[in-house]
């Protein structure tokens, strides 16, 4: 138990001045926060700008939100410490997808909020990329809610080929969720391709008019 609260005192405490900084450097503005369960696993499924993405999406949830990140990143103590603190979660993969597989459906059949990128990498260009198949099976086995989310401006503030990231305007948006387990796996990358694109066009013109 003083294990949970330490690590969940931390969060919070990161979160807030988190939300202060995106707010302040990339004038930050989130639609759908509301959508999220206040209980159980939940399966949030995200285009991927930057290196930012991890932040834009976490910062306005009263929950924590897990990632799973390389293993080799826990190597370093004191940074190990830290982002396990963040509810990140280390995988091997150099063991391939199985692994992280099994992470993932473990986390969210233990009630965790689980975020993943199912483009595998980070934009090129801004624009939505094709979805890997892989989450499509993670959620026909964890049969957990699933929420589509989008980011726009992240690539703009902070760009594959930039070192630092630079004052921008970063929108994100949230669906509602909706239960995709029992459906065919391309029936469910259809499905988030769809959303995908419907959100991505709305949150590009809501970045625009405001």
């Amino acid at each position: 138990m003083s294990q949970s609260i330490d690590r969940n005192l931390v969060w919070r405490t990161l979160r807030e001045v988190a939300a202060i900084l995106v707010r302040l450097v990339f004038n930050l503005q989130v639609r759908g926060t509301q959508h999220l369960p206040a209980s159980g696993g939940v399966l949030i499924v995200a285009n991927h700008q930057s290196f930012l993405d991890p932040v834009v999406l976490g910062v306005m949830f009263n929950r924590p939100m897990a990632y799973l990140a390389d293993a080799y990143l826990f190597k370093f103590k004191p940074f190990g410490w830290l982002i396990r603190k963040l509810h990140a979660f280390p995988i091997n993969t150099g063991k391939g997808d199985i692994a992280a597989m099994k992470e993932m459906i473990r986390l969210l059949q233990a009630g965790e909020v689980l975020t993943v990128f199912p483009e595998g990498t980070r934009t090129p260009d801004g624009k939505l990329q094709a979805i890997e198949g892989g989450v499509a099976l993670a959620i026909r086995r964890a049969k957990v809610p699933v929420m589509t989310a989008i980011i726009v401006g992240a690539y703009e503030a902070f760009p594959r080929q930039s070192k630092i990231p630079r004052v921008g305007k970063v929108r994100v948006i949230f669906d509602k969720p909706r239960q995709m387990h029992d459906l065919k796996s391309e029936q469910i990358i259809a499905e988030i391709d769809q959303a995908f694109k419907k959100l991505f066009d709305e949150a590009m013109a809501w970045r625009a008019n405001t």
